[in-house]
């Protein structure tokens, strides 16, 4: 069973590095998941991580809200700005659970955030999510211009691996409806392919040709920081070869993908693994 729980945060933005080397912090409303039943998706490596344990369940069987993290963004970012970095600041959102868990409904802590982002417009925000809620905020997405790229997880485009993989996620076409909403508003939207599941590659392509200004491919050997080890860990090659995925695990199983990307899209708007979500 689900626990859904509110705690008092002491800080909004957290300084960020590392994999996302371009970001000067990173903005987490929630803590945990919702999207996997029970374990989460068994590819997430965020539940090795030690913010994986801070309520002692099983990841993917509880959600903390930061329920004052309104005021604490309020704050920092009137700081920023008095202190004229604000301009310069850019922002990961969320680089550890899905800004848009079902608590969002109730708690709106994304919707508040992105209010106060369209009053202190940061020199870039990336909104990272794989949920069509996303949809929700649109006004304040064009509020932000050029400031913002919605970032959109779309692991494949076949959903019989989707199904197999991630059951509980939003499905293929949904995502792929919710992208092309966002693009007609006018708002830059990103796919990010990350991790790339098993997928058709001259399909894929077309499926995302009208619905994003940017691809980014990333894979379980370059995306997870570890060169593979955390996704071993977790199991994933056994679980590709009990479904009979072999080999789509290995360094090497994207480049098809991103030939075919690339041949449809360009080059510049295909990119890849952490290059691609550093392309500010």
């Amino acid at each position: 069973m689900r626990r859904y729980l509110e705690q008092d945060a002491t800080r909004a933005l957290s300084p960020t590095g590392g994999f996302l080397s371009a970001f000067s912090y990173s903005l987490n409303p929630y803590l945990g998941c919702s999207f996997g039943d029970g374990g989460g998706c068994p590819f997430c490596y965020v539940r090795t991580l030690p913010v994986a344990h801070i309520d002692g369940g099983r990841w993917g069987s509880w959600v903390i809200a930061k329920r004052n993290l309104p005021q604490l963004l309020e704050r920092e970012l009137s700081a920023l700005q008095q202190n004229g970095k604000l301009a310069d600041s850019t922002i990961f959102m969320s680089s550890a659970t899905d800004p848009y868990q079902g608590m969002e409904r109730r708690m709106k802590l994304t919707r508040a955030a992105l209010a106060l982002f369209a009053d202190y417009p940061p020199r870039r925000l990336l909104l990272q999510t794989r949920s069509p809620m996303v949809e929700r905020d649109i006004d304040l997405l064009v509020r932000l211009g050029s400031h913002v790229i919605v970032s959109l997880t779309l692991e494949t485009d076949d959903e019989t691996v989707r199904r197999r993989l991630t059951p509980t996620s939003p499905s293929v076409a949904r995502r792929i409806a919710t992208a092309k909403r966002l693009r007609q508003a006018g708002i830059f939207v990103q796919l990010a392919i990350s991790p790339m599941l098993p997928n058709r590659a001259v399909r894929f392509a077309q499926l995302v040709a009208g619905c994003a200004d940017r691809v980014i491919v990333d894979t379980y050997v370059d995306g997870d920081g570890s060169g593979g080890r955390r996704s071993r860990a977790l199991g994933i090659p056994q679980l590709y070869k009990r479904l009979g995925y072999e080999g789509w695990f290995e360094q090497g199983a994207e480049h098809d993908l991103i030939a075919a990307m690339r041949s449809r899209l360009g080059q510049e708007r295909v990119l890849f693994s952490r290059d691609g979500f550093n392309a500010l």
